[in-house]
This record gives C-alpha cells, structure tokens and sequence, in this order.
C-alpha cells in the first residue's frame, strides 16, 4: 500500500519526520494485517455476541485507535499518550459487526478501506495540528488506486501546493518510487474515450458520435515537470524524474508525440502497472532526501488543536506574569 505523504495544502505527519514515518507504517500495517487474518481465520472475528454486550463493552475511540496501531514505539510517549487523548484519530477496525466477510480477498478489502481512512488522518494532521480536509477525498476513487494498489515503497504526492517564488502553485500526482520520481496527470473521463493528442492547446476527444475538446494535459505536466527536476537538481539528488499520462478506461493517439512522456491507456496501463508493483526493494535513502526536497517547498494550511492550543495559552500567560513588573 503507498504511502500518502502529501495532500494538497494540509499539514502532514511526514513533513515532521519523513525518516521515521514511512517505516513504521509499513512495520505496523504488517502486524495489524496479521493480526487480524489471524482472527478471521480461527473465526474470533465472528463469533455470535449479544449486541448489548458489544455496545457495553465497545472500545473506546483511543482504544480503538490503539487498536489498530497498537503499540507505538517506546520513544514516542507524548504521542502515544496524545493520541490517546483525542476521539478524531480514531479509526474502527472492529470486524464482529461485519460477519459477511466470507473471504481472504473481501477480508483484505476491508482491511484497505480502514487504513485508506487512517492515511487520510496522517496526512492531515500531527501531534499539535490538524488541518480542514474536503470530504471528497474520502472517495476519491483516483486516491484510493494510487494508495490501495501501489506498493509500499511508494511515496505520493496528490495535488501538492508548492510555494514557487512567493506563489502557490498546485502540481497534480507525484510518486517517488526507488528508481524515480513520476508526475502524473490524469485523462479519464466516460469509458471507451478516445484522445486525440497535437501541440495545441486543446485535444479532440471522441466519445460514441460525440466530439469535443479537453485541455491539451502536457500542459501542466510539463509544467510539473520542469519544477520537479529542478527542486531534484538543486538539492543534488540522482533521481530520474518521469513523465506520463494515465487514462485507465480510454485511448490516446498522439502519432508525433513528444520524446520522453509515456502515455499509459487502456492498452498500455496493465503493463505499466505491473512493473511498478514489481519493485519489492525496501524505500531508498535517495528516494527519502527526494520526498524531503518536495515537501520543502510545500505550502501548509493547518491550525493548532485544541490541546496545544491551551497549552500555548497557559505558557503565554506565565511568561506575561513573568515579565510583569
């Protein structure tokens, strides 16, 4: 499962620790996944319980989070009690209500779904802040094939707002993979579309007997893709940044195509796909200092939650007493 360390402008747990974060999600999605595999298959997980006993006895929403991330590292007191503390971090992974589950693939997709709403969580809040997340993305179908699909070692950027010389400027989908860096942008629309591609403006797309025009993609992803390479060359990083547009359930043809962007259609995805799941290595130290570079020059829009913010108040009103003559 990717790793969303990016989204649009909210604050991110990566941003505070990317070294430490990306592994720790990985070891602890292991032990949860094996954990509750284990459940569902000596049948725990679905054992008939009077439903007043689940509602008395019905964990806590920290319990529940706890739960699921169980054990936090011993280093981590503050947020391990923290989040112990705070009801919106909670994340149900409870299965005794879901007793249809009658196999190891619909197991597997539940599983997903409840870590797909933790992500969401990390990369919109912190220890200290949290940001304002726009429903949509909690189905955004895009969002979860990138999450959901993709492999562990990959690290996605979606719809990031970079600051560039004062300015905010949102780029679309970025995956930092071990071997490269990939800007993404996306041409779906009604299945079995097909895309005319030129150096104008603006594409022909066909659909069954109707023509229209889209906005030519290599637009913004040439732009994308011209500050990406250079935030990679001027931190010094070997990483290749690639290019490509990805249209799952149409067709592009573009005869005289640029050199150097991929276009991944419907005939083209399956194998473009499969090679990126086919890297297994483990995140790269290159592919961290890569992340680090991007994240840099991301623009943040977040607020203090309500913890810290009285903890604020009370170190404001004590250095005010301080300082009174």
């Amino acid at each position: 499962m990717a790793q969303l360390i990016k989204l649009q402008d909210y604050v991110s747990r990566y941003e505070t620790d990317l070294y430490r974060y990306p592994s720790q999600f990985v070891r602890l999605k292991k032990q949860q996944w094996e954990k509750m595999k284990l459940h569902w298959e000596s049948g725990a997980a679905f054992a008939s319980i009077d439903k007043e006993v689940i509602n008395k006895e019905k964990p806590s929403a920290a319990r529940k989070l706890m739960s699921f991330f169980k054990k936090m590292d011993d280093d981590e007191p503050e947020e391990t009690e923290f989040l112990k503390q705070q009801a919106d971090d909670e994340i149900d992974l409870e299965i005794s209500s879901h007793s249809d589950i009658s196999t190891e693939e619909e197991l597997k997709k539940y599983f997903l779904d409840s870590i797909f709403d933790f992500q969401l969580r990390w990369a919109s809040s912190t220890i200290s802040e949290k940001s304002y997340v726009d429903n949509s993305y909690c189905y955004d179908e895009r969002l979860k094939y990138l999450l959901q699909r993709f492999p562990d070692n990959t690290l996605v950027l979606y719809f990031p707002v970079l600051k560039i010389k004062n300015a905010p400027v949102e780029l679309e989908v970025i995956l930092i993979t071990p071997t490269g860096v990939w800007c993404l942008s996306f041409l779906e629309f009604e299945d079995g579309t097909a895309y005319i591609g030129s150096g104008d403006r603006f594409w022909v797309k066909k659909w069954g007997d109707t023509e229209t025009r889209v906005l030519n993609p290599l637009i913004s992803l040439k732009r994308m893709e011209r500050i990406i390479e250079q935030i990679i060359e001027y931190a010094g990083i070997e990483l290749p940044v690639l290019k490509g547009i990805i249209s799952r359930n149409g067709y592009i043809d573009y005869p005289q195509s640029p050199v150097g962007y991929r276009f991944i259609d419907k005939r083209e995805h399956d194998r473009w796909f499969s090679q990126q799941r086919a890297g297994r290595s483990p995140i790269k130290s290159v592919q961290l200092k890569a992340a680090k570079a991007i994240l840099d020059y991301c623009q943040t829009t977040s607020f203090k939650r309500v913890h810290y913010q009285q903890e604020t108040l009370k170190e404001w009103n004590s250095t005010t007493e301080e300082d009174s003559p």
